[in-house]
């Protein structure tokens, strides 16, 4: 039996996508089909990916995508960690610990990007390597038959083919992608990858269909969705499957959303990328019958703790000294005095005190420093300075973790 040392770590070349694709497949249970290989392959960064091997098997990978991302009051570079997994008969030999550790490393060395995000397959595995729960998304199981969204329609409604109105949609999402904590960017190579309508991938249910909302002056807002059809002996049964909802304003929000819950032969919906302060839960008549459930959305992890914390704003005046650790990246471990627009060392007394762990759960604002400390993992060395420090990390809007990547 080989041990992780015995294998072979490398760069990733476009070669090993092939293969890459068929460990992953199998790893997360997907069909290896050629359709989904090559609109994955469309947004694959082989540069940027990691690969071991056992006589030239890759037996695991680790990647990261070039793309930004909104945090409070900032868009940053953030390196966008995906594709990760180890083969089934190489687990328990430390090859996921040494991808990853060299994948920080990479990051840290080339200075771009001060923080990393990622979607986990598994919410224990991250947090060994410094990544926090950044941000939690709700997760709706409606049952539209038992509740209704009061008021009328505003606008015009116009259904559309979600890629052949790809400008619409882009036109809309940068209108808003400023203001919204958690949302990634998305050049048209992402665009055509997100809105890719693969038959083997639908579960059983329709292609993805689109409508635009038209103001008086303009587009502002479209939403996507599937229906999966059924019938029992008392009639229709079909499931409204969403999948974006993107609004300007309030008007809107309501019409897309009253769309969708009121779609024929539809007596269910379900959608799984609402932010925690979801406007609907407070629209709809009867809120137990939105079914909604707490789940885990973006993981967070501060790559570069002074520069990361000088990049993003702050809800209130903010002047604390942190005493940060981080076992992996040495340069972060330290006292930093965190002051409006700016962190720089410093030998002064420590207000609080964490890991970088607990940082990169704070950082968008969808996680208090007072909740961390209640869970014994942020520690208070100053009086007063828990709190006031809660406050300015917090924000004025929930993340929103839109898309998996």
């Amino acid at each position: 039996m080989t041990t992780g040392e015995d294998l072979t770590f490398r760069a990733a070349t476009a070669d090993d996508w092939d293969a890459i694709h068929r460990l992953l497949s199998l790893l997360f249970h997907d069909a290896d089909s050629d359709e989904l290989r090559q609109v994955e392959s469309s947004v694959y960064e082989p540069e940027r990916g990691l690969v071991a091997t056992d006589d030239e098997a890759v037996v695991g990978h680790a990647a990261a995508y070039t793309r930004e991302l909104t945090v409070p009051g900032a868009i940053l570079p953030a390196a966008h960690v995906t594709l990760v997994g180890v083969a089934p008969t190489h687990r328990r030999r430390g090859v996921l610990s040494r991808m990853i550790r060299r994948q920080l490393a990479e990051v840290a060395a080339a200075g771009r990007e001060p923080i990393a995000v990622l979607w986990a397959s598994e919410g224990r595995i991250y947090p060994r390597y410094g990544y926090g729960l950044a941000a939690q998304r709700l997760s709706l199981r409606v049952n539209t038959r038992e509740m209704t969204l009061p008021g009328e329609p505003a606008g015009k409604l116009r259904l559309v083919d979600p890629v052949a109105t790809i400008g619409d949609f882009a036109k809309v999402y940068e209108q808003l992608r400023a203001e919204r904590v958690g949302w990634s960017s998305r050049d048209d190579r992402w665009w055509r990858f997100v809105l890719a309508d693969i038959p083997a991938m639908r579960e059983g249910a329709t292609e993805r269909h689109g409508v635009v909302h038209e103001g008086p002056h303009g587009l502002t807002g479209y939403a996507t969705w599937r229906t999966k059809g059924g019938w029992d002996s008392n009639g229709p049964t079909a499931e409204v499957q969403v999948g974006e909802v993107v609004a300007a304003d309030p008007e809107t929000y309501a019409t897309l959303w009253r769309f969708l819950l009121g779609i024929d032969l539809a007596r269910s919906l379900h959608a799984t990328y609402l932010p925690v302060d979801d406007p609907l839960v407070h629209l709809v008549n009867e809120p137990r019958q939105l079914g909604v459930r707490l789940q885990d959305g973006l993981w967070i992890r501060i790559v570069d703790v002074p520069g990361a914390l000088a990049a993003r704003r702050y809800a209130t005046d903010v002047d604390v000294v942190l005493d940060v650790t981080d076992p992996l990246i040495p340069a972060n471990t330290g006292r930093w005095r965190l002051t409006n627009g700016a962190c720089e060392p410093t030998t002064g007394p420590a207000d609080l005190a964490c890991t970088v762990t607990e940082l990169g759960a704070a950082y968008l604002g969808g996680t208090s420093l007072t909740s961390l400390a209640g869970a014994g993992r942020v520690r208070e060395l100053t009086p007063g300075a828990l709190i006031r420090a809660s406050q300015a990390f917090g924000w004025h809007r929930m993340p929103s973790p839109l898309q998996i990547f």
